[in-house]
């Protein structure tokens, strides 16, 4: 080989050298990012009508996702109850199911009419002016702590009324 070829062929060695750490390094960033990159997820208006008897009270919030990746809501834990479901009513019917969607840059309302928390076997009865704790916990955010004002059985959120 001559002094010019080898000359070349260090360099291509070196470029390509360069280039695989270049695209291994944004390999690297692109998946750190898509791990990390959780949800952004508020929750406003949570609320609980005082329950007209000691075995079941309904929760009401709405869930604000600021973020462009979507996420579902998963269960939601209180020491109010060990039995808590998430409803969703279609056709006038209520059903239990096992998420709700929380899509990307929109809102998730639980709502009276609609989808809702369901508090089953109550360890007590909340009064007018106590608030319930409850942690909502989600398919990819961490798990949020909200208090549900108990409010008068028929208060209705303003914003529930804004669809």
């Amino acid at each position: 080989m001559n002094r010019r070829t080898t000359l070349r062929t260090a360099l291509l060695a070196a470029t390509a050298l360069t280039a695989s750490f270049a695209i291994s390094a944004c390999s690297s960033d692109a998946s750190d990012t898509a791990k990390d990159g959780k949800p952004a997820l508020s929750v406003s208006d949570a609320f609980m009508p005082e329950p007209v008897t000691a075995d079941m009270a309904g929760g009401f919030l709405v869930v604000k996702n600021g973020s462009g990746s979507a996420d579902k809501l998963t269960s939601v834990t209180s020491a109010l109850s060990g039995d808590i479901t998430i409803h969703e009513t279609k056709n006038q019917k209520m059903q239990q199911v096992t998420s709700l969607d929380v899509p990307a840059n929109g809102v998730l309302r639980l709502e009276r009419g609609g989808s809702h928390i369901m508090f089953m076997g109550l360890k007590s009865k909340p009064k007018v002016g106590d608030k319930v704790t409850v942690e909502l916990h989600f398919e990819k955010a961490d798990p949020v702590k909200v208090e549900l004002d108990v409010k008068e059985r028929t208060y209705n959120s303003a914003a529930s009324s804004h669809h």
